[in-house]
C-alpha cells in the first residue's frame, strides 16, 4: 500500500514539471535553438569527497544528472548531445578506480538501452566515440551492443566520448587518411596508370603536398557522426577544454557553471542556452569570416 500511494504523487509532479518546461521552451524557441550541445561532466569525485560518500557514489549521482540533461535537451528539440565520459588520460588513475568506473559504465550502458529507457523514449541513437579497444571487455561489448540496438533510432543522437582525447582523434584521422591515400597510390602503380602518376610519386620533392586535404581528415574524425557543437558546458567553473573536441569547438559558446556535475540542473542549462542566443549572431558572423 505504501508503495502504491507513494508512487501516485510522482507522476503528477513529473507531468507538472514537464508542462512547466514546455512553457519555458516554447518561449525559448522564439530564438535560435542549438542543434548540438556538448557536456564536460566535471566534478563527480569532488562531489563525493565533499559529502564524504563512498568511492563511485559521485559517478552514480552524475549519471542521474546526465539523465536529466538528456531529457531537457531532447524536450527542447536539441538533436545532438555529446558527453565527455572518460578521457584516455583517466586511465592513469589508480587501477581500482578505473575498474570501478568501467564496471559502472557497463551497468549504466545496459540501463540506457532497456526498452523503457530515455533513449528509446526519445528515439535516440547512441555512438561511443574514442579508442574503444582501451575499455575492459565487458564495457566494450556493452557499448557495441548499445550502438547496435539503437541503430534504428533516428530522432536524436547521443555521442559518448570514452577512451577519448582530441589529439588521439586527430592522430587517428590523419593515420587513416594516409593509409587510404597511399593505398590508392599503390593501386594506381599496380595498374600502371600514367595519368598523374609522376605527381603521386613525387612526394619527396614536395609535389604531392595536397594529397591529403582538410576534408579527408574531417570525414575520418570520430566525431564525424555529428555537426560541430553550438554550446559546450563544463561544470565546476573550469574553462579548460581538457583535450575535448578541440577540432570542432572553434565557434561554439563555452559555458562554465560553478556547480559540480551531479548538481547541474534545469536552470543551468536554460541559462547556457539564453547566453548562446545572446551571442548567436556574433558567432555566426565569425563563422562566415572563414
Amino acid at each position: 500500500m505504501e508503495k502504491g500511494s507513494g508512487s501516485g504523487g510522482t507522476p503528477f509532479f513529473e507531468n507538472l514539471g514537464t508542462f512547466f518546461r514546455k512553457c519555458i521552451f516554447s518561449v525559448l524557441s522564439v530564438g535560435p535553438i542549438p542543434n548540438h550541445i556538448a557536456f564536460i561532466m566535471d566534478g563527480n569525485r569532488r562531489y563525493a569527497k565533499k559529502r564524504n560518500l563512498v568511492e563511485g557514489a559521485g559517478h552514480r549521482a552524475g549519471f542521474l544528472a546526465l539523465t536529466s540533461m538528456l531529457r531537457y535537451s531532447y524536450e527542447l528539440g536539441v538533436k545532438y548531445v555529446t558527453i565527455y565520459a572518460f578521457s584516455i588520460e583517466n586511465f592513469k588513475r589508480r587501477p581500482e578506480e578505473v575498474q570501478s568506473v568501467m564496471d559502472l559504465m557497463q551497468e549504466k550502458i545496459e540501463q540506457l538501452v532497456k526498452e523503457d529507457s530515455i533513449l528509446n523514449h526519445y528515439g535516440v541513437r547512441i555512438h561511443f566515440i574514442g579508442n574503444l579497444k582501451l575499455l575492459t571487455a565487458p564495457a566494450r561489448l556493452a557499448a557495441e551492443r548499445a550502438m547496435l540496438v539503437t541503430a534504428g533510432n533516428s530522432k536524436a543522437v547521443l555521442s559518448i566520448c570514452v577512451a577519448y582525447t582530441s589529439t588521439n582523434e586527430i592522430m587517428h584521422a590523419v593515420e587513416e587518411s594516409c593509409v587510404e591515400k597511399w593505398g590508392e597510390i599503390r593501386e594506381l602503380n599496380a595498374r600502371g596508370v600514367e595519368c598523374g602518376l609522376t605527381e603521386l610519386e613525387g612526394y619527396e620533392k614536395d609535389e604531392a603536398r595536397h594529397l591529403i586535404n582538410l576534408t579527408d581528415i574531417e570525414k575520418r574524425l570520430y566525431m564525424a557522426v555529428a555537426p560541430d557543437p553550438d554550446i559546450m558546458i563544463r561544470t565546476s567553473g573550469e574553462t579548460r577544454l581538457s583535450n575535448f573536441l578541440l577540432w570542432q569547438s572553434q565557434y561554439c559558446y563555452l559555458d562554465s557553471p560553478s556547480v559540480l556535475w551531479p548538481d547541474i540542473g534545469f536552470w543551468h542549462l536554460l541559462w547556457a542556452i539564453m547566453n548562446f542566443q545572446r551571442n548567436y549572431f556574433y558567432l555566426e558572423k565569425k563563422k562566415k569570416q572563414l
